[in-house]
């Protein structure tokens, strides 16, 4: 199993922009070039919700409601996977998640899919 950290949440206000980072390590972890990384994230009383993905296949996948504005990728060692996030709105606070497994296309927008997960950072966006 592969270990996920994340970091780089914190508050900022609307309009701002924050770059969260997913470090991968474990065993068993090479690179996240082998696997579909994806980001969620969940609001207090929420469902927890797909942001985006990169996957093994160099696709890449967005929700419809941060297109345009988030940005995922794969830092050139294969073992960090950035999620630079602009234009933030206050619908976009919520506990940001790394989740990463070997997933079909399919498959990529549903949290039950992948077999690691982070243990969150916290974006709050608030003027």
């Amino acid at each position: 199993q592969i270990q996920l950290v994340e970091s780089g949440g914190g508050s900022v206000q609307p309009g701002g922009s924050l770059r969260l980072s997913c470090v991968g390590s474990g065993r068993t972890f090479r690179t996240f070039r082998m696997h579909t990384v994806g980001w969620f994230r969940q609001a207090p009383e929420k469902e927890r919700e797909f942001v985006a993905a990169t996957m093994w296949n160099n696709g890449i996948t967005y929700a419809d409601s941060v297109k345009g504005r988030f940005t995922i990728s794969v830092d050139d060692a294969g073992n960090t996977v950035n999620l630079q996030m602009d234009s933030l709105e206050p619908t976009d606070t919520a506990m940001y998640y790394c989740a990463a497994g070997l997933i079909s296309t399919v498959s990529v927008r549903t949290p039950r899919a992948y077999s690691s997960w982070g243990q969150g950072t916290q974006v709050t966006v608030s003027s």
